[in-house]
């Protein structure tokens, strides 16, 4: 019986993708300032009262996929410091560039209203966070994502990935390392040509087993033992586990012990009231972010990964001090992690963090999320090899620093107890995105990606290709 429900299950999903393949509406555009005509990155596109958005790019566009039943509904094109656009879906020019206004309040006018509230920057954040146990979930929930990986140097991309994921959070009141945990359930693109970073992490990696690296090259290296040390090294910092449950997911995690957005969050960094802005119609505080007392540190295990200070920006609404955007930088400032970061990476941004968050049903859930942090590529080769590296001729510097971006667009969201209890049983729960996963070409079809900028999209093409001629 139990194999009988199973199977009727799938056919029944299967049958499901099948009729909805060509329920939905493709809706594009382009979002830009009404005085500049420059383009608005990250402007939020969504169905209101529905989960079901996008954002735009670098160059202002975007694209959505809008199920028929929503299509008397109302389409929302909204980025803080402006007035939203909205418009009937049916009634949508398709293709056309929406020119959204500056909408700006009195910065004056809300600090001197006689209600007892705090004035100051420290003070509306700590508010802030004094409310996140009502402003978060509560209860369970799963969400649904999009995410896109990519590695590349100052030249090109290296990696790229893109997969469907799935995110299941038992609530802001619990731990997240025990109960927050991700799949990644299919994978759209893949391409990897990371020698070069490959052979410096396999050097590291066998450090790490207590082995000793010698005369490395890739032909005399098994390309699973290669995998293997990529994945010791992405597991170390910027693996999907460590950037939801670790200390960078700053929100959801700032009930846990040494949390940055924590108790003695003013001990790490302050906050100065910047002015007041306007999203979506209401009215939203921006609180610039800098440095405090001590410096800033994420503890990671076997890594020096501390003596930063803080930089950004944090957007917290007026009416109920719940955030809607933290924008967040670390940069090295100790001496110590000034030369390690010169020394290894070429910069002093060490973390570069946005997080976007939707509301829906009164609550707020992670909506979009961007990483981004240099390579560990130089790991285990030392100072004196690298300038005897650098003096080879034809050596391109662009080319031995990496960096690594993740980007996450989350959109639907389940609350439902049993379709949540049937994921959580049915699902491997695996964050690795190395492991081989299936592709529908009608999944991709009916799901909300980030669309590419020109530059991404010219990148990307150019990987497929050299990717095509390596397996050739």
């Amino acid at each position: 019986m139990k194999h009988f429900s199973i199977k009727h299950f799938f056919i029944v999903l299967l049958f499901f993708i099948g009729a909805t393949t060509f329920a939905q509406t493709e809706l594009k555009g382009k979002v830009a300032d009404f005085l500049t005509f420059q383009p608005i990155e990250s402007a939020s596109v969504y169905i209101q009262n529905t989960t079901i958005g996008s954002i735009s790019n670098a160059d202002g566009n975007f694209v959505i996929k809008v199920p028929q039943q929503h299509l008397k509904d109302t389409l929302i094109i909204s980025s803080i410091g402006y007035k939203s656009f909205k418009v009937v879906i049916n009634e949508f020019e398709n293709g056309s560039d929406i020119f959204l206004e500056e909408d700006v309040a009195s910065l004056d006018e809300v600090v001197i209203v006689a209600d007892p509230r705090p004035t100051t920057g420290n003070g509306i954040v700590q508010k802030a966070i004094e409310k996140l146990p009502r402003n978060l979930p509560e209860q369970p929930y799963l969400q649904k994502g999009f995410l896109r990986h990519k590695e590349r140097n100052k030249k090109e991309y290296k990696w790229l990935i893109e997969s469907a994921i799935t995110l299941y959070d038992s609530s802001y009141a619990s731990g997240a390392k025990n109960n927050l945990k991700i799949n990644v359930d299919e994978t759209r693109k893949s391409y990897d040509l990371r020698d070069i970073d490959s052979l410096f992490t396999y050097s590291a990696y066998l450090k790490n087993l207590g082995s000793k690296a010698v005369n490395i090259s890739r032909n005399s290296v098994k390309t699973s033992s290669l995998v293997n040390a990529i994945k010791w090294n992405d597991s170390r910092v910027n693996g999907l586990e460590n950037l939801f449950k670790g200390k960078l997911n700053l929100v959801r995690n700032s009930n846990v012990t040494g949390a940055l957005f924590g108790k003695n969050i003013l001990e790490k960094q302050q906050f100065d009231l910047d002015t007041i802005l306007v999203d979506n119609g209401r009215k939203i505080y921006k609180i610039k972010i800098s440095k405090a007392a001590d410096f800033v540190g994420l503890n990671t295990p076997n890594i020096y990964n501390e003596g930063f200070e803080p930089k950004g920006w944090i957007y917290i609404y007026y009416d109920n001090y719940a955030i809607k955007k933290v924008e967040y930088e670390l940069i090295a400032a100790s001496d110590v992690q000034k030369k390690r970061s010169k020394s290894l990476f070429d910069t002093q941004t060490i973390h570069k963090l946005i997080i976007t968050y939707m509301e829906y049903n009164g609550k707020m859930y992670p909506n979009y999320i961007y990483y981004e942090t240099p390579k560990l590529v130089n790991t285990g080769d030392r100072s004196s090899d690298r300038v005897k590296t650098e003096a080879e001729p034809g050596f391109d510097k662009d080319e031995q620093y990496y960096y690594t971006i993740q980007e996450i667009l989350f959109s639907d969201i389940i609350q439902d107890p049993e379709l949540i209890n049937q994921e959580l049983k049915q699902n491997d729960w695996s964050a690795d995105i190395f492991s081989s996963k299936p592709y529908h070409e009608s999944f991709w079809k009916n799901y909300n990606v980030l669309l590419e900028s020109k530059e991404e999209e010219k990148l990307i093409q150019d990987l497929s290709k050299r990717a095509s001629l390596y397996k050739e």
